[in-house]
């Protein structure tokens, strides 16, 4: 059993940020089911490396991320891997919601008016925490959705697919090099909940054991192996 260093829990419609350390886990629990947690990377030691989804869906032949995907820099480098998921999809094209986004599905709501039940949307609360390390919206990169799923129908539409992660549905990602980890809990924009969706989720950061030869983020796919080796070097010569 992986050693645990810290456990807390985020409410639906909230945002949080982290540095997580390489070779660490980082743990996230879908706590009643339909849950959606935007997440953002960057290498905290040089802020204008970030996470960049062409480079991870194209050398991956992928359009989708689970379990043995990893989430490449735009530095050629890994900042984590996918080693566990329930839910068998991660989205990574649908981007964030806005605020006029969330007022024209859920109502408008401001925290002046309704303190702790406001109605918080994506873009901004990424720009909150991004903003405690001196980014601002110009540094806003392609965010993924873990817990949701997008797929094509027949006629090439994007389609939202409902109920897709369960209570108790898990995605651990491995962190192979430092990394600010940016993450809110609002809603997936193409989520059509009647009610605006206020979905919890706990996370726990564990100590990762050391990566195996045949570990399957490594060998999926050559370009991973790669992948891996150049962000040794960086590690190794980062003195992380």
């Amino acid at each position: 059993m992986a050693e645990l260093l810290y456990e807390d829990a985020l409410p639906g419609g909230s945002h949080w940020s982290m540095v997580m350390p390489a070779g660490s886990l980082l743990k996230i629990t879908d706590v009643e089911g339909g849950a959606n947690v935007g997440m953002l990377f960057y290498n905290p030691r040089n802020l204008l490396e970030r996470y960049n989804a062409p480079d991870t869906l194209k050398c991956q032949h992928t359009f989708k991320l689970t379990t043995g995907h990893c989430l490449y820099s735009d530095m050629g480098r890994i900042f984590c891997s996918v080693i566990q998921d329930d839910t068998g999809w991660i989205d990574t094209v649908a981007g964030t919601t806005n605020k006029a986004k969330v007022a024209a599905c859920w109502g408008d709501r401001d925290y002046q008016h309704d303190r702790n039940l406001w109605k918080q949307n994506g873009y901004d609360s990424f720009l909150v925490e991004v903003a405690k390390y001196g980014l601002g919206a110009r540094d806003l990169a392609a965010n993924l959705n873990l817990f949701s799923k997008v797929f094509t129908d027949a006629e090439g539409n994007l389609q939202f697919a409902a109920n897709h992660s369960k209570a108790g549905d898990t995605i651990t990602l491995r962190f192979e090099m430092e990394t600010l980890v940016v993450f809110n809990t609002c809603p997936h924009p193409m989520n059509p909940a009647a009610e605006y969706p206020r979905k919890p989720v706990q996370y726990g950061v564990y100590k990762a054991d050391p990566v195996a030869a045949d570990d399957i983020c490594r060998i999926s796919r050559p370009e991973n192996g790669r992948g891996f080796e150049n962000t040794r070097r960086y590690v190794c010569c980062a003195g992380h």
